[in-house]
């Protein structure tokens, strides 16, 4: 077995990525530099490429939906070295998020640039709800239910307590579609209706409801208006 220090310094990843730069290394080259080391009978690259083909898209997305059990399995993956994998995919999560909330929506599009790399990825069901200003601009953006929680089964009354104690009168509901497929499903229309009713009642402008894919979004109140106009 060919050892990673027996390979040519401009194929080895560490000097390979201060020779030529981190763009130009695979996949399995770069999680090969957070692993440090591989077994025996795989070099670390070799090792990577095991970690990447647990998934069908044998891609390092795909790391963000193994787990640290999955991980642990694997020869030459110990508690520390899954732990790691799993740091480093989290930090690429919040690396993704906005550095502030100075943002302003003018359309469905912006919802889905702010959220849609957090989200397209998640195997559970997340809801949140964005707080707006009178300009649209972005106050605060919270959590209302993560895992298998369907949007569906979310507390009304929870949404418009969140909003009500910001001092903000304007929300976008957002929630993801771990299927990719961002067609609204019947309970997911019947919930934005409940909210438009209450909203009504409150006094609370209600934009719209995003449902973010797999690099795909959908606006309920799009969908909801092109039902009324056939």
């Amino acid at each position: 077995m060919l050892q990673i220090k027996n390979m040519p310094l401009s194929e080895r990843p560490y000097e390979k990525l201060e020779m030529y730069g981190e763009k130009i290394l695979s996949d399995s080259e770069l999680l090969a530099i957070i692993l440090k080391t591989g077994t025996k009978e795989l070099t670390s690259v070799a090792l990577a490429q095991k970690i990447l083909a647990l998934n069908k898209e044998n891609s390092l997305r795909s790391l963000q939906n193994i787990s640290l059990e999955e991980l642990k399995k694997i020869k030459g993956i110990g508690r520390v070295k899954a732990i790691q994998i799993k740091a480093v995919c989290e930090l690429t999560k919040r690396m993704e998020k906005p550095l502030n909330l100075n943002i302003t929506i003018k359309e469905p599009k912006d919802v889905a640039n702010l959220l849609i790399n957090e989200l397209r990825y998640e195997k559970r069901e997340i809801v949140k709800i964005l707080i707006l200003n009178t300009k649209n601009v972005i106050q605060k953006i919270i959590d209302i239910a993560i895992g298998g929680t369907s949007v569906c089964n979310i507390e009304i009354s929870q949404i418009f307590q969140e909003i009500i104690k910001t001092g903000m009168n304007r929300f976008i509901l957002v929630h993801n579609h771990p299927s990719g497929v961002t067609t609204p499903s019947t309970k997911d229309i019947e919930i934005t209706k409940r909210l438009q009713e209450a909203s009504n009642i409150l006094d609370i402008q209600f934009l719209d409801h995003i449902i973010i894919g797999d690099g795909t979004f959908q606006s309920i109140f799009a969908c909801i208006r092109k039902t009324k106009d056939q």
